[in-house]
C-alpha cells in the first residue's frame, strides 16, 4: 500500500487525555480514533493489526475443534431474565422507537443466546461434545473507561462456548483451551500468566485468567517466577514473600492486564434453558458447559503497552500491519517503485512512504508506526537498500533479493 493512500495521518503530540502508552501511540500513529470515552474507531492501520490478531485467535480455536459462528448483538430480554442477569450493572438496555419498555440488551456476553440455540439441536450423548465461537463487538456499561483500548464501553472480543456430556470431557477440553490460549498470547509476542481467579457475573466457580505483567495493569496478581504459578488477589491464598505451594519459590506481587479468561460454567445455563441430553444409560442429564473469552482489541492495546520505546511502537512481526516500511529519499522514485512492485509480487506486505515530505519526517514516522523492517532507498545507497529492524541499531546494505 502507498502511504499517501491512507486517509489517516500521524501526529507529533499525544492527546492531552492519553494516560497510557497504547492510548498515546495508537492515536498518534493513526491506528485508532477516539470517538468518545471508551469508544474507538479502528483506522486502516489499526484494523490490519486487529485482523492479524483475529486470524491467530481463529487458527488456535479451529485447531482444538471449535467452529466459528456469529450471534446477534441485540440480546432479547428473555434470555438474560432466565439467568437473572437482566439487571447486572455492566449492561446497556435499549428500546425501539414507540416501545414502552426496554426489550433488548446490547450483547455483553452470549452464554444464554447460544445455550437456547443449542437446546434445539442436542438430544443424545451422541451429539456431544462440541464448541463454537464468534468474533464480535461487545458492549459494557464501563464507568471507568480509560487507558485507551484496554478498558472500553465497546470492544472486539472472541467468545467461545463448549458443551459436554461428562465432567471429565469438559476438563479435557478446558486444558486444551488453556494451551490454545497460551499459544495465542505467545504468537502475539506476550508473556501471559495463567492465573487462578473468581468468576464474577459468569460463574461461582474458580476460573482462570491470562494476565500480562504491566505497570498500567489494573489487576494485582501473585506469581512465582520459578514455576509460573499465579493467583489473582481476589482469590489469593498466598501473598508476596510467601513460598509457592507448587515449587517453594518466592511469591512476588505484580500489576497486570487481563487479556483472556476461561470459565467452568457447570450446568448453570443448561438448567436455566432445560438443556438436557439422553445419556448412554437412558437417563436425562444436564449438559456441562464452559465459556472462554479473549479481548481482541484489548490484546492490541496490551501489545502496544509491552512493545514500544521512546520513539514509538515496535510491533511483533506476527501482528504488524505490514512486514516492510519502504522509505524513498530519491527525487525520481523509480528505484523505490521497482522495489515496491517486487515486494508485492512476492506477497510481502509493504507500506511505501511515497509522501512528499522530508527524510527526517519519514524516519520519525517509521519509528512511530513500528513496522518490523525499514527499507530505505536514497541517492546515498546507490543500487542497494538500507535495511534496519525496528528496535535495533544495526543497519545493513542489501539488494531487493536480500530484503525479500
Amino acid at each position: 500500500m502507498k502511504q499517501s493512500s491512507l486517509f489517516t495521518k500521524t501526529s507529533k503530540t499525544a492527546p492531552s487525555d492519553a494516560v497510557s502508552a497504547n492510548a498515546a501511540l495508537l492515536e498518534r500513529g493513526g491506528f485508532v480514533y477516539k470517538n468518545s470515552a471508551g469508544v474507538y474507531s479502528y483506522l486502516p492501520l489499526g484494523w490490519r493489526v486487529i485482523r492479524k490478531i483475529s486470524d491467530i485467535v481463529r487458527e488456535e480455536m479451529d485447531a482444538i475443534g471449535s467452529v466459528e459462528m456469529l450471534m446477534p448483538a441485540l440480546v432479547d430480554k428473555k434470555y438474560l431474565e432466565a439467568t437473572d442477569r437482566w439487571g447486572v450493572d455492566v449492561g446497556y438496555r435499549v428500546r425501539g422507537i414507540g416501545e414502552a419498555v426496554d426489550a433488548f440488551a446490547l450483547g455483553w456476553t452470549h452464554e444464554e443466546v447460544l445455550t437456547e440455540i443449542v437446546s434445539h439441536h442436542i438430544s443424545s450423548y451422541r451429539d456431544l461434545p462440541f464448541s463454537a465461537y464468534q468474533v464480535q463487538t461487545k458492549f459494557r456499561n464501563e464507568a471507568r473507561a480509560k487507558s485507551g483500548i484496554l478498558r472500553g464501553k465497546e470492544f472486539i472480543m472472541k467468545d467461545m462456548y463448549s458443551f459436554h456430556a461428562t465432567q471429565e470431557d469438559f476438563e479435557s477440553f478446558y486444558e486444551k483451551s488453556k494451551q490454545a490460549y497460551a499459544n495465542v498470547f505467545k504468537r502475539c509476542g506476550l508473556d501471559a500468566y495463567c492465573t487462578r481467579a473468581a468468576g464474577g457475573a459468569f460463574t461461582g466457580n474458580i476460573t482462570h485468567e491470562f494476565q500480562v505483567v504491566s505497570p498500567v495493569g489494573e489487576d494485582v496478581i501473585y506469581v512465582c517466577p520459578k514455576c509460573r504459578y499465579a493467583e489473582n488477589k481476589e482469590v489469593a491464598t498466598v501473598k508476596a514473600g510467601d513460598k509457592c505451594p507448587k515449587c517453594m519459590g518466592v511469591i512476588e506481587e505484580k500489576t497486570a492486564i487481563e487479556v483472556g479468561n476461561i470459565f467452568p460454567l457447570g450446568t448453570k445455563y443448561a438448567d436455566a434453558f432445560n438443556l438436557t441430553f439422553t445419556a448412554e444409560d437412558g437417563a436425562k442429564k444436564p449438559v456441562i458447559m464452559g465459556s472462554y473469552g479473549i479481548g481482541i482489541s484489548r490484546l492490541m492495546g496490551t501489545i502496544a503497552e509491552i512493545h514500544h520505546d521512546e520513539a514509538g511502537l515496535v510491533w511483533p512481526a506476527s501482528v504488524a500491519p505490514f512486514a516492510v516500511h519502504l522509505l524513498d529519499f530519491t527525487k525520481s522514485g523509480t528505484a523505490a517503485k521497482d522495489a515496491y512492485e517486487a515486494l508485492q509480487k512476492q506477497g510481502v506486505a509493504v507500506l511505501w512512504d511515497d509522501r512528499q515530505t522530508s527524510a527526517g519526517d519519514k524516519l520519525a514516522t517509521a519509528d512511530l508506526l513500528g513496522i518490523p523492517l525499514r527499507a530505505v532507498i536514497s541517492e546515498k545507497t546507490g543500487d542497494k537498500i538500507e535495511i534496519k529492524k525496528r528496535g535495533s541499531d544495526e543497519v545493513t546494505l542489501g539488494t531487493i533479493v536480500d530484503l525479500i
